[in-house]
């Protein structure tokens, strides 16, 4: 393991133009004139972003944002990982690792570093945080290593490895989706590090020993029904994932589509993405993607964890929880005793709002609990 070095994202012009020539070539379906969201993505939705996407978004004004942040790569057992490294303003920040999940980049947690970095001139009440946001091994840009079986431990190991390498000896870890899975086996496989975890999804499920309560019992059902009609993503990807990504490496359309429907039902839109998050925010996660050719790469993760599975222990290190309303299913909220089950919870905040993409959602209550929640331990 190297030096990490700095790094800047720029995507080529003719990538940028491949892309343009795509959209603009894309072969639609006939829409039904009474289906809008009950089938998928809605067609005319999707028709109007794209035009913006080929004829008005503007990248590069989008890549120079996003390269006003401290970006570094390093390369660990040969396979480059990219990351944004934010230190505190002044000095003397509480390390942080936070990682993102699917179908997300590290995007999703930029808005959560002046909050975090400069906390007192943000009205955030806390410490400070030195920030590590990572992009999952296989999305956007860190590389992912060519072979199966690249799991939450493998990755919890890499951020492991990572964190020492930027001179890190005790941090906290942090995330959501499958960067809740990678905090979780950081805290189980090599503790000693870590100083708690903070979690906004529930990636892990515990074992069920002794009987359920009235709300454990609850909560699965309502988990079950949800998956019948949700889920089936995850089936395709847990099991084929090469065959879809193929065409969804291949289409701007199919990508956005495959992506968007899922942040639309995910989160806490109302059913508007346009409004809760802007088109140029949605169009940036969507052009990394795109110019890094990794929603193949991504999907792996689906298959790699359901066939080479991993089960924690009991985590010890001292978690905390941000409960979020429209994770998944609205009515889905788990009992802190169901999380209890694995979790040694020390802090456990049901949020008023936000869902699955919790920081680029409510990152004000995403940081103030990250803030609040290091602060007393």
């Amino acid at each position: 393991m190297g030096f990490s070095i700095s790094f800047s994202i720029s995507i080529a012009d003719e990538v940028l133009a491949d892309l343009r020539s795509r959209i603009r070539k894309t072969r639609w379906p006939e829409p039904i004139p009474e289906v809008t969201w009950e089938q998928g993505m809605n067609i005319g939705y999707l028709r109007e972003l794209l035009d913006y996407w080929a004829g008005g978004f503007d990248w590069r004004a989008r890549e120079a944002w996003l390269n006003s942040f401290p970006h570094e790569r390093l390369t660990i057992d040969g396979t480059v990982l990219h990351f944004v490294h934010a230190k505190a303003v002044g000095g003397q920040g509480i390390p942080l690792i936070l990682t993102h999940g699917w179908p997300s980049t590290f995007l999703e947690y930029l808005p959560l570093v002046p909050l975090l970095t400069d906390p007192r001139a943000h009205g955030i009440d806390g410490p400070a945080f030195d920030l590590v946001i990572p992009s999952l091994p296989g999305y956007g840009f860190s590389e992912r290593p060519a072979r199966v079986g690249v799991n939450y431990r493998v990755v919890a190991g890499l951020w492991h490895r990572l964190m020492s390498g930027l001179g890190y000896s005790r941090y906290g870890a942090g995330g959501g989706d499958f960067g809740a899975g990678v905090a979780t086996f950081m805290a189980t496989d090599d503790p000693g590090p870590v100083i708690g975890i903070h979690l906004t999804n529930f990636e892990i499920a515990p074992s069920v020993e002794g009987p359920l309560s009235a709300a454990e019992s609850a909560y699965l059902a309502t988990n079950e029904a949800w998956a019948a009609v949700e889920r089936g993503y995850s089936s395709i990807q847990s099991t084929k994932p090469q065959t879809v990504g193929i065409g969804l490496n291949d289409s701007p359309a199919g990508l956005a589509a495959w992506i968007l429907e899922k942040w639309r039902s995910w989160t806490d839109s109302g059913g508007d993405l346009d409004t809760r998050f802007g088109r140029d925010f949605l169009l940036t996660m969507l052009t990394i993607y795109w110019a890094t050719g990794s929603i193949t790469p991504s999907l792996r993760d689906y298959y790699d964890n359901r066939w080479h599975p991993v089960t924690p222990d009991f985590v010890d290190v001292p978690t905390a929880f941000a409960v979020f309303a429209h994770e998944f299913a609205p009515e889905g909220e788990p009992p802190r005793e169901w999380m209890e089950r694995l979790y040694n919870v020390r802090r456990w905040t049901v949020m008023p709002r936000g869902g699955h993409f919790a920081p680029a959602e409510e990152p004000r209550l995403v940081a103030q609990d990250i803030a609040s929640f290091f602060g007393s331990i």
